[in-house]
């Protein structure tokens, strides 16, 4: 009894002390210039209220459709998607959250097409992941954000490739993501239909190192695209570009199981297919997916938190074109949507007992935003 006194005494307390969510968050919009933006814009997004107010923004930058935020938060890095071996490439930036400035730093050369980027916990590795290319490139960081040319490059082969002959002509590397552990990275080819499992150890030369297995196979034509992981670190989920499919695995240290396939596509949708992003909730409770094509959706499913399977919970229109990427506040209070196509992003609310989306009224009209990132502003 006076055990359970002693900590029932002590529960205010330490209720006291779990964080808050933070009431400003800085939002890093990604774009493609080719269209008409600027480059990199910043947003000041406050959480109580899901409103938006512009801060900056970045010029003479090309396409800078894909980004990443250093976990220090002083450095951003961006793809310059551009589908030519000699402009391609990777820009790193210095950036202050506390007013959104971002400024230039340096420049490297990196395959064709680079579409994704990514960078480890401790700093020392930028990844990209070259979609015309068909290849993974491995930049060093060094301790004033910029970066030094590749210190790896894998090429994927241009064989055993998928039945689409439109689409899967060669080798396409669209993500490239570390395991929540850091131990390996995992990234997709859209053209032989395979998540390739590499051992990374960020000390070694080249980082990089087939695991095994080496390579997951999906079902042909279906064109892996982009991945995501359970807050537990249990369970992973890959979003089929061609196919409009989730595929859920038991991650099991980087040999992963196959749990269940769902299909994001309406009861006879006969129009273009478009799975692009995914993203579990930070609670672990649903998983989102977007549509692009001419569904234009977000598909929310429920996690059974036993097994890691997916339940449909509904489908909500992404109030715009061209669903490209979205992404969910740290509260899971608010998920917001970069409609490429029709030049909007969106607001909308999460309904924290369903997953259900409820939108906001709440947009901001940009051209061509194709990728979103929150970081703190404090």
């Amino acid at each position: 009894m006076k055990k359970l006194l002693f900590l029932l005494g002590l529960l205010p307390g330490l209720l006291m002390a779990q964080p808050k969510p933070p009431k400003m968050l800085d939002l890093l919009i990604g774009t493609y210039t080719s269209n008409g933006s600027d480059g990199i814009y910043v947003y000041r997004f406050y959480t109580e209220s899901g409103r938006l107010a512009y801060l900056n923004r970045t010029t003479g930058v090309d396409n800078p459709s894909y980004l990443c935020i250093s976990p220090n938060r002083k450095f951003v890095y961006s793809v310059n998607e551009i589908g030519d071996d000699r402009k391609g490439g990777v820009s790193a930036f210095s950036f202050e959250p506390k007013v959104g400035k971002i400024e230039l730093i340096n420049k490297q050369v990196s395959g064709a097409g680079p579409c994704y980027i990514s960078i480890d916990k401790d700093q020392k590795n930028v990844f990209t992941a070259n979609y015309t290319g068909g290849n993974l490139y491995v930049f060093p960081v060094n301790k004033d954000g910029s970066l030094n040319p590749a210190s790896q490059i894998i090429q994927e082969p241009n064989q055993g490739l998928g039945p689409n002959k439109q689409r899967q002509d060669k080798p396409h590397v669209h993500t490239a993501m570390l395991s929540p552990d850091e131990k390996y990275l995992l990234f997709s080819n859209l053209g032989n239909d395979k998540l390739n499992i590499y051992r990374y150890k960020a000390s070694q030369p080249q980082p990089l190192s087939p695991s095994t297995p080496a390579a997951i196979s999906l079902p042909g034509g279906e064109g892996p695209r982009h991945i995501d992981f359970s807050p537990n670190k249990k369970y992973m989920y890959v979003i089929t570009e061609m196919g409009g499919n989730i595929f859920a695995y038991n991650y099991n240290n980087g040999q992963p199981k196959a749990l269940q396939s769902v299909s994001m596509l309406p009861d006879g949708f006969t129009g273009q297919i478009g799975g692009a992003d995914i993203h579990v909730s930070p609670d672990g409770r649903f998983l989102y997916a977007s549509n692009r094509g001419d569904a234009n959706e977000i598909i929310v499913y429920a996690i059974n938190q036993e097994t890691g399977l997916l339940t449909f919970v509904e489908r909500q229109s992404s109030m715009g074109n061209h669903p490209r990427n979205f992404v969910i506040d740290p509260s899971g209070k608010y998920l917001l949507v970069a409609n490429q196509k029709s030049n909007n992003i969106v607001v909308f609310k999460i309904n924290p007992n369903n997953g259900h989306l409820t939108n906001s009224g709440i947009q901001v009209q940009l051209d061509s935003p194709s990728c979103l990132k929150f970081t703190a502003a404090e």
